[in-house]
């Protein structure tokens, strides 16, 4: 199983920018999904940040299958939940 990583995001939002950038400097790949644009993943958002839709969300799973949800996460926190 390879790592992956979905990002949880708006189009406006400055902090889904600045984490996407930093992935594609390191070359992580990763899914991004609007949550305007996506009820079912607005729904998920909410329900991982006490109601709140917070972004970026990034759900990360690593190559053992492990799930890490986090709430504007660093670029070292993605790497260490994806390692």
């Amino acid at each position: 199983m390879s790592a992956t990583v979905t990002m949880y995001s708006t189009t406006w939002c400055g902090y889904c920018q600045r984490l996407k950038s930093q992935l594609n400097r390191e070359g992580i790949t990763f899914n991004e999904i609007n949550i305007e644009q996506d009820p079912e993943s607005a729904a998920f958002v909410e329900k991982v940040n006490n109601g709140n839709q917070t972004v970026p969300t990034v759900l990360a799973i690593s190559s053992t299958g492990e799930q890490t949800v986090m709430t504007n996460p660093s670029l070292a926190q993605v790497k260490a939940a994806l390692a």
